[in-house]
């Protein structure tokens, strides 16, 4: 062996020696990967699945996989580039040993939906797609479905008809779960059964109208790559394109992404999964726990099934309580997570007398942990649903405990944020009726009949961009539309090059900014972070596509206020959490009724994850667990005997057997309580000390 051979198997010895013996045995499986049947790896909260999976990327390209031949799904662009960095850094050492260039390139590594908008622009023109195609985000998307309501007379009805967002919804399930429509109106939707077959309707004129305008909406860019895959021809020869197909959160994919990568890798070969059932929480998008379940018997040779039970994040006291919580799920992967991070301090299980209490509770906890070395980034309080933390909030804010909330306005939900891109969309596809009625309202003296009677002009026109030029404007907005028609004209010859074209856009809405909203400042700021985020794409329909797709979180008017404070506690739904830790995690209202919600417990499916919610909470924390129980809470609006006190009980998921992996604690205790005990009243003169301001 010679020197240079020797080199290279120390650094690939190095780098494979960070992992324990399960993330190893995942990273190596198959000695021939492409053959070696489909694996999945089960892997526990917080048990370095990122990690793993990226070790089995490089390990891939080690034994001479093409890394333009790998297919990384993840559920969001950020894990992407971070799964690609990370192989990268992997790669490298074993390179230079090699004599090798160190960086390594991985194309296809993106979302569901990023890879599917890719794969459907590159084959568009074979299946009957144009070419020029424009994504519609979720908003875009109800708009749409709304005008064909409208056109079919379903917002005149005499009963109440859906909405516009109820009736995407529905479309949106049946798509993605594969369920005919009936059983979805059934399971989901019971209020809106009587109306199946004027909603089967609208959902086919709400297709003929995307295929119109040559839009897609978030749904199709799966329900499309899904159909291709079904054509022979075509699906050979994407499946000849990926060796390996490697999949992140495989417990949060819906049975039409699994049904894709059926069809990618049919026996199996060159497919690895990784995934947790117990993190499986969002059936409300189409997800469904049972492709996990199924995967081991999806294909002709069984599955390899691998378990990374070691966790790298929380205290065995708080493994101790979470594995408990989960082990009684009706149906599950055996693994009990460990932890080499020994602690003498148990979880707790609060007992409060009131959400008031509750609140107080927190906060003073917040501050204590804060003294004592916890920043308050470093802490969170998670809830069921969104209304908990009101209470919460009210009194954060009276004791000037800086807070972040997630779950507020999406970035791309901002009406500024849509207005830049509606501009942007309707020059790729001068079809796009959404987009161009957003924009042709922007300026001022154009009215909806205005807007409509234009678009229908440019929709006959075999040059749309002439016709808008063309177009008799009212006298009040001549200026502002031939200024408009002169950003077209720019847009369409591409006289200025990727992203110059979204600052031409900029210059022409500023004014509009400046009169359409009176906080025109603020939001000038959003749009220069998307002017900012734009140079990172190299083309503007990647970015309209990827940014449609994977949108930052928030825009500058929400998130920006915590962050001029030296210090943030965070606020978060459960759901939102998911993935994230801290080193103190308080769980809010662990009462039945919120975990599990009263509206989820019709079925034993949903209970069963109202119970793995509870577990994705309580994994998030690292070295302080507080799970919160309110005696009562304060209802209103009774429908017999009005506003009322209603008495709780202790979540199900933590029964009286469980309990003795908690410490139990009474909050305030009787001496506090004794503390604050009223003295003796003292009659005080209030009107002399109303008197006394003034003189």
């Amino acid at each position: 062996m010679n020197a240079r051979a020797e080199s290279f198997d120390a650094a690939r010895e190095r780098w494979l020696s960070t992992l324990n013996p399960q993330q190893r045995a995942a990273a190596e499986f198959g000695a021939d990967a492409a053959a070696a049947g489909p694996l999945l790896v089960i892997a526990g909260a917080g048990s370095g699945k990122t990690n793993t999976l990226a070790h089995r990327v490089a390990c891939l390209i080690e034994r001479g996989a093409d890394p333009r031949a790998i297919l990384l799904l993840t559920f969001s662009r950020r894990a992407a580039v971070e799964m690609t960095r990370r192989v990268d850094r992997i790669v490298a050492a074993t390179a230079r040993a090699r004599g090798r260039s160190a960086a390594v390139e991985i194309p296809w590594a993106g979302t569901f939906h990023a890879i599917g908008a890719r794969l459907l622009r590159e084959y568009a023109g074979r299946i009957g797609l144009a070419p020029a195609f424009t994504i519609h985000d979720r908003e875009d998307s109800a708009d749409l479905i709304n005008l064909v309501r409208h056109e079919l007379g379903l917002s005149k009805t005499e009963k109440r008809f859906p909405l516009k967002g109820t009736c995407l919804a529905i479309y949106s399930r049946a798509v993605n779960t594969e369920q005919p429509l009936g059983e979805v109106l059934a399971q989901w939707f019971p209020w809106c059964a009587e109306w199946e077959a004027q909603l089967r309707g609208l959902f086919a004129a709400y297709v003929d109208a995307k295929q119109r305008q040559g839009v897609l909406d978030y749904d199709d860019l799966l329900l499309y790559w899904s159909a291709t895959m079904a054509e022979p021809a075509l699906a050979d020869e994407i499946r000849a394109r990926f060796s390996h197909v490697l999949v992140d959160e495989y417990q949060d994919t819906n049975r039409l992404q699994a049904a894709i990568l059926r069809a990618l890798k049919p026996n199996g070969d060159g497919l690895t999964v990784v995934g947790d059932d117990a993190q499986s929480i969002y059936s409300f998008r189409g997800a469904t726990v049972r492709n996990i379940f199924d995967f081991p018997r999806a294909f002709d040779r069984p599955a390899t099934v691998i378990t990374l039970e070691r966790n790298y994040r929380s205290t065995q006291p708080i493994l101790a309580a979470s594995n408990a919580v989960i082990a009684l799920a009706r149906e599950r992967y055996t693994k009990n997570l460990h932890s080499e991070r020994p602690s003498s301090l148990r979880p707790r299980l609060v007992s409060v007398a009131d959400e008031a209490a509750q609140a107080r509770y927190v906060a003073e906890q917040v501050l204590e942990g804060r003294e004592r070395g916890f920043a308050l980034r470093a802490q969170a309080v998670l809830f069921r649903a969104s209304q908990h933390s009101m209470q919460l909030e009210l009194e954060l804010g009276r004791r000037n405990i800086p807070f972040v909330k997630f779950g507020g306005l999406k970035f791309l939900e901002a009406a500024h944020v849509k207005d830049l891109l509606a501009c942007l969309r309707w020059a790729a596809n001068p079809r796009d009726r959404v987009s161009g009625f957003r924009v042709l309202l922007m300026l001022p003296g154009v009215g909806p009949k205005t807007a409509a009677r234009a678009l229908d002009r440019l929709t006959e026109a075999s040059d749309p961009v002439a016709a808008l030029d063309g177009f008799e404007a009212p006298a009040a907005t001549r200026d502002d539309w031939c200024a408009l028609a002169g950003l077209a004209r720019a847009l369409r010859d591409r006289t200025a090059a990727w992203p110059a074209e979204l600052a031409l856009v900029r210059r022409w809405y500023e004014p509009q900014l400046q009169r359409l909203y009176e906080d025109a400042e603020v939001r000038a700021a959003d749009l220069a972070a998307l002017e900012h985020i734009a140079g990172t794409y190299p083309s503007r329909e990647r970015f309209l596509t990827e940014l449609t797709l994977d949108p930052p979180d928030a825009t500058s008017g929400e998130a920006g206020a915590p962050l001029r404070d030296e210090d943030y506690l965070t606020l978060s739904t459960i759901h939102s959490a998911k993935g994230q830790e801290w080193g103190a995690v308080y769980v809010l209202n662990a009462v039945d009724g919120c975990i599990p919600s009263d509206l989820a417990t019709g079925t034993p499916a949903e209970i069963e994850e109202e119970r793995r919610l509870l577990y994705v909470a309580m994994t998030r924390a690292k070295d302080a667990l507080h799970v919160i129980v309110p005696q009562r809470f304060y209802v209103t609006q009774q429908s017999a005997g009005g506003d009322r006190h209603v008495y709780a009980t202790r979540t199900r998921f933590i029964p009286n057997e469980l309990t003795t992996l908690f410490e139990p604690v009474a909050w305030p205790a009787a001496e506090q309580c004794a503390a604050r005990a009223p003295t003796a009243a003292v009659p005080i003169d209030l009107a002399a000390k109303l008197r006394g301001m003034w003189r």
